[in-house]
């Protein structure tokens, strides 16, 4: 895991491994959009803010970024779960505030930076897990050329109760050309 905890940088966008420096930032990034933490696993908002971060620190398998654009920490984004033994990481846990969504093209700098380094360390499979009513990422997924697998029904319960079905899409070594930043 620890070949995957680098610094991955591309033009305006930087990941850094999360630190204590980058949990104010980012506590204030994922306050910009409160309504998105409705279809995700947790929230980031207020109290449940401290609540989720402890658990991530408490987790260790999971490698985590903070995002940043222009020198400005816009979100976070993790590998999971490397299993070095079988080549497969999934990338997950990503939220860009909404300023850097879209056409600053900071979440398809940072898939490319992340997929690519996961290759390079040698990983052959990597993974995308998305909550089915997230649309906006299912799309991203797809774009970068990303298998949809399948459904994965009713598997998880979200911070509101909702029990959601995720998407799982997939990403092998050899439909992947080593892409710069386009």
């Amino acid at each position: 895991m620890s070949a995957l905890s680098v610094v991955l940088e591309d033009g305006d966008v930087r990941l850094e491994p999360l630190a204590s420096h980058h949990v104010e930032p980012l506590r204030a990034a994922c306050a910009r959009d409160a309504e998105i933490w409705e279809i995700y696993p947790v929230s980031m908002l207020g109290e449940q803010f401290d609540v989720a971060t402890e658990e991530f620190h408490a987790t260790a398998d999971w490698v985590r970024f903070a995002v940043l654009h222009r020198g400005v920490l816009v979100g976070m984004t993790c590998y999971i779960k490397p299993d070095e033994r079988n080549h497969a990481v999934e990338i997950g846990g990503t939220y860009i505030e909404p300023a850097a969504r879209g056409p600053a093209g900071v979440n398809a700098t940072m898939k490319r930076l992340m997929i690519n380094h996961a290759f390079a360390c040698g990983f052959t499979r990597i993974e995308f897990r998305v909550d089915a009513r997230n649309l906006r990422s299912r799309a991203a997924v797809l774009k970068l050329g990303a298998t949809h697998e399948g459904v994965l029904r009713k598997n998880r319960i979200t911070w509101t109760g909702h029990v959601r079905d995720t998407c799982v899409f997939s990403l092998l070594s050899h439909e992947w050309p080593v892409r710069p930043n386009e």
